[in-house]
């Protein structure tokens, strides 16, 4: 299953009706703006920004209240009611302020669950609306939901393929880290940072960042510093056997009459002939 151009022909229209509150997008009734009751309005299901900002939040429904509301909700006709297609902060801010009613485009347009999933996900992307986590769960799910690659995501969401692999990898961070990013603790740059030490690490590590204020840079310092200091046991040990194999080499140089390889911990002999090979088990049975 692919992202259609339907999709993109649907993201278009809503974003004209944004900048012209009309725009191109087929409403109804034809040419006017409905003031639909708050209380008929149901959230997007799909919608995949979990976290708003109670003060951002608060601020945009005095605004409101105040000037009114300057670019129209979208939403479609469903069940008896309607739908919300784009512009959930400012129902919320509606909400908030007790407003009985919002200005809306009602876009006379058939969209299934799917492109209602894709709608919501890419409107969010687009326009910045969501956090690190958030993003890169949204991110999952259109990778995942249509099976295609980051390059081809990189294309739809118009993003850099680095930023939305870097993105990606957030979602291998413990669920405390997590938590801090989406409180806005930790910034996305230090999240990166930390994403391949093992649980307890990161919770050291994010414990120290928050309590010691470390910029990016000072947390690159300290985690460079710790991966040094913790080396894998099983590398000491290699390390450790190399040396002694090493450290015989001149006895092995006068001892062995064959050319041969030192390789970490194994001795490679290489025999030109028969006859050095029946010398070599002579020296065995010795």
């Amino acid at each position: 299953m692919a992202l259609g151009r339907g999709l993109g022909a649907i993201l278009e229209e809503v974003s004209q009706a944004y900048d012209n509150e009309v725009g191109t997008l087929t409403i109804s009734p034809p040419d006017q703006i409905r003031h639909i009751p708050v209380d008929e309005i149901t959230p997007n299901p799909y919608q995949p920004r979990k976290s708003f900002a109670k003060e951002a939040l608060f601020e945009l429904s005095e605004s409101i209240k105040s000037h009114g509301l300057l670019q129209p909700i979208v939403v479609i006709e469903r069940d008896g009611g309607y739908l919300l297609v784009a512009g959930e902060r400012r129902l919320r801010a509606h909400k908030l302020a007790e407003l009985e009613t919002i200005k809306c485009i009602v876009a006379d347009v058939n969209i299934d669950d799917a492109k209602l999933r894709e709608l919501a996900l890419i409107e969010n992307i687009q326009r910045e609306n969501l956090n690190a986590m958030e993003l890169a769960h949204s991110y999952d799910e259109l990778i995942k939901v249509y099976e295609i690659t980051h390059d081809e995501l990189s294309t739809i969401v118009h993003k850099s393929r680095s930023q939305i692999t870097n993105t990606l990898r957030l979602l291998s961070l413990s669920v405390y880290v997590q938590k801090k990013l989406i409180e806005g603790s930790l910034s996305q740059g230090h999240a990166k940072i930390i994403v391949a030490f093992d649980e307890d690490e990161q919770r050291l590590l994010v414990d120290t960042i928050i309590g010691q204020k470390l910029s990016v840079r000072e947390t690159e310092l300290l985690a460079k510093n710790k991966k040094k200091i913790k080396e894998p046991e099983e590398l000491i040990k290699e390390r450790k056997k190399a040396s002694i194999i090493k450290s015989y080499e001149n006895t092995l140089t006068q001892r062995l009459p064959f050319s041969f390889k030192l390789k970490n911990n194994s001795l490679e002999i290489n025999f030109k002939s028969d006859d050095e090979i029946e010398n070599f088990l002579k020296m065995l049975q010795k």
